[in-house]
């Protein structure tokens, strides 16, 4: 089921929910400038076996409105985006699964809407105050930043690119963030960004998010307080937030769990998937299984 949901007076966000309508609800909130598309089909189908689930498209991404220029907002609006669709959705509680930006958008869920949370999932990640939630700089300077071919890469972000060029550089930004211990199939990330691009309508390539106000995002402090189930799942090739990135969310949140998936990047290929799955619906099971509410 498709549907688009309001979020402002100026955004409607593109909405799909699919998996066992009786299941608790997975809501899947991916990275920056990444649309819903971007979730590969074969996780959702996974995770739709034991639950209802949802992804969406941020704004400015995919079948949602494009407006940051006329209508800019700030990154923790996109965390309050997400609590909306749930309210679209009438779900009062829900598992959360967060892939990157998504991670940090899930921590913000974590401090400001607990009560929504069943469980929280993030993987490819930083802790709030560190990495790419850290617009500052200075708030974890013993953590390593980004794969410098990557920094290269993100220059060129928004250069003008014909459709043809424009998919071939996003599979070479794929490719970086992949990560180099698994074989990297560049036709299997192709055929994902040309069902982006057909998802989108459009291949022009989305970097508001990149633009958007990153105030309030220097929480760390207050990760400790967090009673949620977390599970923080490493990706140790992550070229993004390489380790001890995972290791340091996992330890500044109050209780959470670490799992790591050998191999893994920023990035989800198919060959990640099966572990991945198991790992989310382990802790998901679990949460359902002692829940009473």
């Amino acid at each position: 089921m498709e549907r688009t949901v309001r979020v402002d007076e100026h955004y409607e966000l593109w909405v799909e929910e699919t998996g066992s309508p009786e299941g608790s609800l997975v809501l899947l909130v991916m990275g920056a400038n990444a649309s819903g598309a971007t979730w590969p089909d074969q996780l959702v189908a996974r995770l739709g076996v034991r639950h209802r689930v949802v992804r969406y498209d941020h704004r400015d991404t995919g079948r949602s409105t494009r407006a940051f220029a006329e209508h800019p907002y700030a990154i923790r609006d996109l965390a309050q985006d997400a609590v909306t669709v749930l309210d679209a959705l009438g779900a009062g509680r829900a598992h959360v699964l967060g892939m990157s930006m998504g991670g940090t958008l899930v921590q913000l869920l974590l401090l400001d809407h607990p009560d929504r949370l069943l469980s929280a999932t993030v993987l490819a990640t930083a802790a709030l105050g560190s990495g790419p939630a850290d617009p500052s700089g200075a708030g974890a300077p013993d953590l390593p930043g980004p794969d410098p071919r990557l920094l290269e890469l993100w220059q060129h972000l928004t250069d003008p690119r014909g459709p043809e060029e424009e998919i071939a550089w996003r599979v070479e930004h794929w490719r970086v963030l992949h990560g180099d211990v698994l074989p990297f199939d560049a036709d299997e990330f192709r055929r994902l960004e040309e069902r982006v691009v057909a998802h989108s309508g459009t291949a022009e390539n989305p970097a508001a998010h990149a633009l958007a106000d990153q105030s309030g995002l220097d929480r760390a402090r207050e990760l400790a307080g967090v009673t949620v189930p977390v599970l923080v799942v490493e990706a140790p090739e992550d070229p993004v937030n390489p380790p001890p990135h995972a290791q340091h969310l996992a330890s500044v949140l109050g209780g959470a769990r670490l799992v790591t998936i050998p191999g893994l990047g920023h990035a989800l290929p198919a060959r990640v998937l099966e572990p991945l799955a198991d790992a989310v619906l382990e802790h998901t099971s679990a949460v359902d299984g002692g829940h009473s509410g």
